[in-house]
Parts: structure tokens; sequence; C-alpha cells
């Protein structure tokens, strides 16, 4: 049976096209990798467009109610626990709310919205094996050492 490798890359509906791609790109930091803004409305971004072209892409034209939910998360994954408490910081200067953040045990998270109201998930990845759903809340002002201590801690006893 053929498998699928990995996901390549999600496309979200924009009503303020130029608010999301600020967002997304000075306050999260992606790329801009190519972009058609006049014809079809749409930005394609990515963490690396070196490695992969968009991991992520912002079309014109979000139609929905006011309060339809059309997407349960985005998340992006940091490479470390220095760098999730960066952009912590930075959310916190541009006046964001921060929502949650958690020990997963097997990830350190933090979930805010984006400018429309889409949720947004910061994660690293511990590597320690945690049956989910599991959640404990963390202090993003901790040190990095315990923030990991608060997810090894979830690690199940043998």
């Amino acid at each position: 049976m053929p498998a699928i490798e990995a996901l390549g890359h999600v496309g979200v509906y924009a009503e303020d096209l130029m608010a999301q791609r600020d967002f997304y790109s000075r306050v999260m930091g992606l790329k801009i990798a190519d972009e058609d803004l006049e014809n079809r409305g749409m930005v394609f971004m990515s963490a690396d467009p070196k490695r992969e072209h968009h991991e992520f892409v912002l079309v014109k034209g979000r139609v929905t109610n006011d309060d339809a939910k059309v997407i349960q998360q985005i998340s992006f994954i940091v490479n470390s626990v220095e760098d999730l408490k960066e952009f912590h910081q930075r959310l916190k200067a541009e006046d964001i709310t921060i929502d949650r953040t958690v020990s997963h045990g097997n990830a350190l998270g933090m979930y805010f919205f984006d400018p429309e109201g889409n949720r947004i998930e910061l994660y690293y990845r511990t590597g320690f094996d945690v049956p989910q759903p599991h959640g404990d809340p963390i202090d993003m002002e901790a040190t990095a050492e315990e923030l990991l201590d608060t997810a090894r801690a979830a690690i199940p006893a043998s």
C-alpha cells in the first residue's frame, strides 16, 4: 500500500490578506517564497524556502459566517525550547494573547490566535514517549531545563 511521507503544506483563506501576510512573515518569521497579490491573491510561505518551497499558503477570499470554525489549529514546530521562549516574548511584545502554554510530555506547546481568529500552536518536540492527550500547564518564564523537567515528569513509569 502506498504511504504518505509527510504533510506538504496547508492553505488558509484570508479576509485581510495583507494583515495575515504581515503576521505570518513579521511576527511568526515565515519567509515569503512567492506571491501573486494582484491576480490570484496568494502568498506562498516557508520556514526554509530552499528546503521546501512552501509549507503554508494564504489565499484571499475567506467566505464563512462570522462564528464558523473552519480550522481546528495550525501547528508549527520550533527547533528549541529557547526558540519557544523567544516566540513567547515576541507574541507578548505584539500584544497577542497567549491562550495556553502546556507540556504534552512529548512536546511543549503554546497556543494563540492569528489576526483572523485561527488557532495557532508553536511547539517543541521533546522526544519523550507520553500517551496523549496530556497537558500540564507550564510557565514560559521558567528555564528551558525546568520546562523539560515538567515534560519528563509525564513519562509513565515502566
